[in-house]
Formats: C-alpha cells, sequence, structure tokens
C-alpha cells in the first residue's frame, strides 16, 4: 500500500483519520515538528496531510511551516496536502506558494480527500517515473536514446533502433514536423560502430538551391568565383560516420541524381573537380512530406527513394502518444525547473485538462517551447493554462477541436465532460463546491462523474458511501 503520513496536533482528529484512510493506505501518524520529521525519513511517506498548528505554538502557523519547509527540502517529491479552518485560507495559499501541493478546508470529507490523495500519489508516480527517465534508466521497458515515451507506437520504435543500429543500411525517418527526427537518427548513429565518428547534419530545405551542391559536395579552388581555397563538404566530413539529411524531400531534382550516383558507387566529386573520392558514411535521411504523392507527381525519384528507404521509420505525431503527453509535460517541466532555478511543482488541474486535450499541431518541439515560456514566466508553483501562451482563441480551438465530426449527442457529451473536469479541476476536487458551481446536487454530479470516467473511484466510494458507511467521518473539526 502507499504510505501516507498525518500531522496534526489532535491526537482524536490523527485516530479518526487514519481509521478513514486506513484501510486504502499505509498511514503513519505525526503529533509534532520532530516526529513528523522522523517519520519522513524513516518511511518516506508520498503523501502528507499537515495541520499548520502544531506545538508548542499551537495557535499559530510557525511549526506547520517549518514542517512544510523541511519537506520541500528533504522530501521534494513528497505531496503535502494542508488541512485548514475556516478563515485560514490566507495561509493556504501562502502553503502552497511554499511548495504544498493543495489545501483542503474542514471540516473533512473523507471521500473528497481520498480524490485530492489519489491525485497526489498518481502525480508523485508520474515524477519519479520522470526523474528515472532523466537518469536514463529504463522505466517500465522503456529505453530512452535520449526520447521519452512508454506508447505502444514509440516502443516500437526504440526496437527498431536496437535491431537496425549495429547495421550499417540506410534509415529513411518519416513524421510530422516537431516530432523528433533528428533525435531518432542520432539515437541510430549512437547505436551504430560509427558512434565515434562524425554525425554531420545537413537541412536540404533551409540552404538555398544554388548552394546545395557546394555545401553537399565541396569544391576546389577556382571552381567559381569567390572559390579562393579547396573546401570539403558535408558529404567528405561524414567520413567514418553518419550522414543525417534532413528535409530530404525538399532536394531539387538536379541534386537527387548526384546523390542518388554517390548512393550507388559510394564516390563524389568536388564542384570543380575530376577526382573520384571514395567517402564511407552511413545515410539516414528524414521528411515530413508525403513520400508517395512525391513520387506520383514527380519531385521526387522513385530510385532514390528506395536507396534512402530500405529501412523505414515513422514516428508517430504527440496527439496519437496520448499515454506519453503528461509524461513529457511532467519530464519537460523537472529540466527546465532546475535549468531557470524555479520552483515548479506542476501543472493546475485544469492546465493539465487542457494539455491533454489539446491538438499539439507542433508536435514534441511546440510542448517543449511552451513548457519553457510557461516555466521562465510563471508566478505560481502550479502552471495555469495561461502560462502555457496561448491566447483564447486558441483555447477555444483547443476545446472545440475535438467535435468534428461528431454527432450532436457525441458534442454534448464532449462539451459536458470538459465542463465538469474543468470545475472540479477549479475546485480542486471538491465536490461539494463543483457541484454548487454546476448547479446539480451531489448525487447527480457522481453520477456524471461515472458517466464520463471522470474519477471513477470517487464515484464508486460516493455510492459505498451512502450504502454501508454510515459511521463514516464527515465532520472532523
Amino acid at each position: 500500500m502507499e504510505k501516507i503520513m498525518i500531522v496534526d496536533d489532535d491526537e482524536e482528529i490523527r485516530r479518526q483519520l487514519k481509521w478513514g484512510l486506513g484501510s486504502g493506505y499505509a498511514v503513519f501518524q505525526a503529533g509534532s515538528r520532530a516526529e513528523a520529521l522522523s517519520l519522513l525519513e524513516k518511511h518516506k511517506p508520498k503523501v502528507v496531510t499537515l495541520d499548520l498548528g502544531l506545538p508548542p505554538h499551537a495557535d499559530g502557523v510557525e511549526e506547520g511551516f517549518a514542517v512544510l519547509s523541511a519537506i520541500t527540502r528533504e522530501s521534494p517529491f513528497t505531496k503535502v496536502i494542508v488541512i485548514t479552518g475556516n478563515g485560514e485560507r490566507e495561509n493556504a495559499l501562502k502553503a502552497i506558494q511554499a511548495g504544498a501541493y493543495d489545501y483542503y478546508e474542514k471540516p473533512v470529507d473523507l471521500q473528497e480527500l481520498k480524490v485530492i490523495i489519489n491525485r497526489a500519489l498518481h502525480l508523485h508516480r508520474i515524477e519519479q517515473e520522470n526523474q528515472k527517465l532523466q537518469r536514463g534508466l529504463n522505466v517500465a521497458g522503456t529505453e530512452s536514446f535520449g526520447i521519452a515515451g512508454q506508447c505502444e507506437a514509440i516502443q516500437r520504435v526504440f526496437s527498431t533502433i536496437r535491431k537496425i543500429g549495429s547495421s550499417d543500411v540506410s534509415v529513411l525517418i518519416m513524421g510530422e514536423s516537431g516530432t523528433g527526427k533528428e533525435l531518432v537518427a542520432k539515437a541510430i548513429h549512437a547505436m551504430s560502430l560509427r558512434k565515434d565518428g562524425p554525425f554531420v547534419s545537413v537541412n536540404c530545405g533551409a540552404i538555398p538551391e544554388n548552394l546545395l551542391e557546394s555545401e553537399f559536395f565541396g569544391y576546389e579552388k577556382g571552381a567559381f568565383t569567390g572559390a579562393q581555397a579547396q573546401t570539403q563538404g558535408k558529404v567528405e566530413y561524414a567520413s567514418k560516420g553518419t550522414l543525417f539529411l534532413d528535409e530530404i524531400g525538399e532536394l531539387p531534382t538536379n541534386l537527387q541524381v548526384k546523390l542518388l550516383r554517390f548512393l550507388q558507387e559510394r564516390t563524389m566529386q568536388r564542384i570543380g573537380g575530376r577526382e573520384d573520392i571514395h567517402v564511407d558514411a552511413r545515410i539516414l535521411a528524414a521528411t515530413n512530406i508525403d513520400m508517395a504523392k512525391s513520387i506520383s507527381d514527380g519531385s521526387f525519384r522513385e530510385d532514390l527513394y528506395y536507396r534512402i528507404g530500405v529501412i523505414t521509420i515513422t514516428l508517430p505525431p504527440l496527439r496519437e502518444r496520448e499515454d506519453d503527453i503528461l509524461l513529457l509535460t511532467n519530464l519537460f517541466l523537472m529540466r527546465f525547473a532546475e535549468m531557470f532555478k524555479k520552483r515548479i511543482k506542476g501543472l493546475s488541474a485544469q492546465a493539465r485538462e487542457f494539455v491533454e486535450s489539446y491538438n499539439w499541431p507542433g508536435n514534441v518541439r511546440e510542448l517543449e517551447n511552451r513548457l519553457q515560456r510557461a516555466v521562465i514566466m510563471a508566478e505560481s508553483p502550479l502552471l495555469e493554462i495561461n502560462d502555457l501562451g496561448f491566447a483564447d482563441g486558441e483555447k477555444l480551438a483547443a476545446a472545440t477541436q475535438s467535435w468534428n465530426g461528431m454527432t450532436l449527442k457525441e458534442a454534448k457529451n464532449s462539451i459536458e465532460q470538459h465542463i465538469i473536469a474543468s470545475a472540479i479541476g477549479k475546485f480542486r476536487g471538491n465536490i461539494a463546491k463543483t457541484a454548487v458551481e454546476l448547479g446539480v446536487s451531489r448525487p447527480t454530479l457522481y453520477d456524471l462523474m461515472k458517466k464520463h470516467g471522470i474519477n471513477n473511484s470517487s464515484a464508486e466510494g460516493y455510492e459505498k458511501k451512502t450504502t454501508s458507511l454510515k459511521g463514516e467521518i464527515n465532520g472532523i473539526d
């Protein structure tokens, strides 16, 4: 069972909370700062509920904040839920700014508290997995190669990299812009017998057409005006290593012919030269265009396609990697928080729901860039949607993008699901306040949550509570 700790100076409250939570968690109790920090070191609980009023100053908050500070310093992944009384909202918000995960106002409803605890445990697990990924360890069978991901499509990519890494076959990497094609190319190079040789990258779409040939093959002194010395091209520089041709679909037709000759014979001539130069380089290429269409309309040579694509790897867009979106989000947040020395805990519930539902047309690159911006601009430990740099129009587009092609009933269900999830996030899992906000009864809200698969565990807990838990705690003061 997951370990949690209750820190409260009131023994009766500790006893009641342990009785209410003990069936689902391994619960430890502390009544003072010293006891809490001792248990923290010994048991390393993943979640702590903390009453700020602790002895010897039970009427103040100094000891509680001292415990919070020690936990965030000694066990930064531990999630602290501050339990406050009426009228203590200001202290609760200060606690959030100081690093607490969330707060909950008395009287305590155990089912609502369990929802918050379960969300905290889920985030704790994600952060732990991301930390392992950052250290280059395997997580759930994931071998990162500098690429993070656990979904089935990315696992297939990792498997292909392992199989072809040690060979010298040409590889064509296909995928939308921002999916990580160059990372895959570098991973293949790192797995190959050429890993100690150069990795030379050429962006075929970024170099003016009249300069591409000299960029590729170099030139002899006097070959043209301004050619004042013999100069090697990218192909020569890649000898004994890997040549990566990014955006190869943009390569002009005349240069495709010369590249094909090189791939067939592994020899080349500099511009203005007559000597055949042998080059031992592995060829990796990448494109974000539809190669079948380019071959059909004559803009790309079919024989060159088969030369560069002995093995083809297709990278999935981020919108098809639902299992990876939050994993990547938290990985980037941790990386940028450390880079910019910011105390970032994660995303708010609304921001998290938005990130999961957004289409990400720029894929992983867009996600990474927006999170970098968010970490720099954020003013609180929890990032909000606005921190990600979305304009109101973009938010509306993201919210409505999944309705295309739906029936009216399907669209209604989608809207209902988004509104409920957003409201629950707004009130930090407080079901009573959410129900009031939405203008429905709590039983109706639980039914709707169950219908849409939102926090099913809390819905089931509510049903059990209404039938068999008449003795449950509903009003701990």
